[in-house]
């Protein structure tokens, strides 16, 4: 390592206006929308699924102005662990930011393994390990190089999932107003065969509220890329206020032609998952309209969409890991920035070796694969939480400091509201995650499954319980909360 790699610096504001508006519009689509959205009609219905997915999109844009807020006022690189730290207990910012990092350097090696599946349809006799290997060196290099780079990535892939998506609805209209050759029973098809398009009553609806809820993580990047944005200010409040837009039309407007073009007994919706190409509603509505190719092309748009996810994976966890050590929640090594290029390099190796275990899971088999998911499966959930209290307690300090709210730059909507209904959702859907394992007495519960789904909740207890007594840690008075610190207005 350099000298300069080993002295201690501070990150660069490279990242542009178009940059964070397309980094948060590429974190709300992906495998969920172009695959995993057909099983969420096949199991609550064409109006069950697009209820869940408004309620979810209405509760992440809740979330989207409180962080908005928050990092409009406080444009940190770690985001709400910081904001957890000073506004509610330091050991609540030290179990977030753990938490945070954890998830999506696990994200890292899931998606890097999910590259190899999906390279497997053009190249079926190459070993998986080998596109992992790949997709690791290359998000490695994009990394290094600066954050610009990293922004500059994202900014393209997000534009081929969005042109994808507007080529996905404007074909799906123009079928179902007769232009193309093919004809549907639009009627039947929306009203679910009579059911007047609700199946499975409030279980489907609270089984789409989880997928949607999976959906949507990542949308929160836009509070992290705020500490190496140009001008935050400006850039974070442009960003937050797409969100709303962008479900409303990538995920309500998708979600409503695949229920009026397939029907939701259509075998291929009831065996979707985020691998199945072939069976994905983007491909079949595409297949339908005459499409050549139209497998191919989804399998390449979706190929994009997983190594941006590693790609975005890789920077957020490098931006917590260093934020915490600059901090002092994590080794003072992971707070060393390159002064040439504004990268935390230390963390970055560090994020990148934890991506590594991907061929850990290819030579001793699915079972640690699975673990690790599981392991990492409800900290966005979580994260959610941790933003949600934060801004409650960020708008109470300000108050009770004698601030004037007039003052912030941006303001989120309907607070107290949403911040409450916010937390409550996601703890309802946390809560809900696989109710199906807690049928009968304790004695006939499904321990295994249990384990697997919630075990992240108790390793996030785990850290803020152990955190708390070390540093016998105690909520911060909101008179005494630091609210200028890293501020940016006045």
């Amino acid at each position: 390592m350099s000298e300069e790699t080993q002295q201690p610096g501070a990150l660069k504001r490279t990242m542009k206006t178009r940059h964070l508006s397309m980094i948060a519009l590429g974190g709300t689509i992906g495998t969920g929308l172009f695959v995993a959205s057909g099983a969420t009609v096949a199991q609550a219905g064409p109006f069950g699924a697009l209820t869940s997915y408004a309620v979810i999109g209405l509760m992440v844009y809740f979330l989207m102005t409180s962080l908005g807020e928050m990092a409009t006022y406080m444009p940190v690189s770690g985001s709400f662990s910081t904001y957890a730290d000073r506004f509610v207990d330091p050991a609540f910012g030290f179990a977030m930011g753990w938490n945070y990092w954890f998830n999506w350097a696990i994200t890292v090696a899931v998606e890097a393994a999910t590259v190899g599946v999906v390279m497997g349809y053009w190249l079926p006799h190459v070993p998986t390990w080998i596109w992992s290997a790949v997709v690791l060196a290359l998000i490695t290099v994009i990394n290094l190089m600066s954050a610009k780079s990293y922004a500059e990535t994202e900014f393209w892939m997000a534009t081929i999932k969005v042109v994808a998506v507007i080529a996905f609805l404007i074909i799906g209209v123009a079928t179902i107003f007769g232009i193309m050759s093919y004809h549907p029973d639009v009627a039947r098809n929306l009203s679910a065969g009579g059911n007047h398009g609700f199946v499975g009553g409030f279980g489907g609806m609270l089984a789409v509220f989880m997928v949607a809820g999976f959906s949507f993580q990542g949308t929160e990047m836009v509070g992290i890329t705020a500490g190496e944005s140009e001008t935050p200010e400006t850039s974070v409040p442009t960003a937050i206020k797409q969100v709303f837009w962008r479900i409303l039309l990538f995920y309500i407007l998708a979600i409503f032609i695949i229920g009026a073009l397939l029907f939701y007994k259509n075998p291929a919706l009831l065996h979707s998952s985020e691998t199945n190409i072939a069976v994905s509603p983007f491909t079949l509505v595409f297949k339908q309209a005459g499409l050549a190719g139209a497998a191919s092309l989804m399998n390449a748009v979706i190929l994009t969409s997983v190594i941006s996810s590693a790609n975005s994976g890789v920077y957020a966890s490098t931006r917590m890991l260093y934020a915490m050590a600059q901090e002092g929640k994590a080794p003072k090594i992971f707070g060393r920035v390159n002064i040439n290029t504004g990268i935390p390099v230390p963390a970055l190796l560090a994020t990148v070796a934890v991506g590594l275990l991907t061929f850990v899971t290819s030579v001793f088999g699915p079972g640690i694969y699975y673990y690790l998911v599981a392991a990492s499966g409800l900290t966005g959930f979580i994260a959610w939480i941790g933003i949600a209290i934060s801004h409650y307690r960020f708008r109470r300090a300000f108050v009770a400091q004698g601030r004037d709210i007039k003052k912030l730059r941006y303001h989120a909507k309907w607070f107290p509201v949403g911040p409450i209904l916010a937390l409550v959702l996601s703890i309802v859907v946390v809560g809900g995650q696989d109710l199906a394992s807690f049928q009968g007495s304790i004695s006939h519960w499904n321990w295994s499954g249990i384990i697997t789904t919630y075990m992240s909740v108790p390793l996030f207890l785990a850290l803020y319980f152990g955190y708390k007594f070390k540093h016998k840690t105690k909520l911060r008075k909101l008179t005494e909360v630091d609210l200028d610190t890293d501020a940016r207005q006045s």
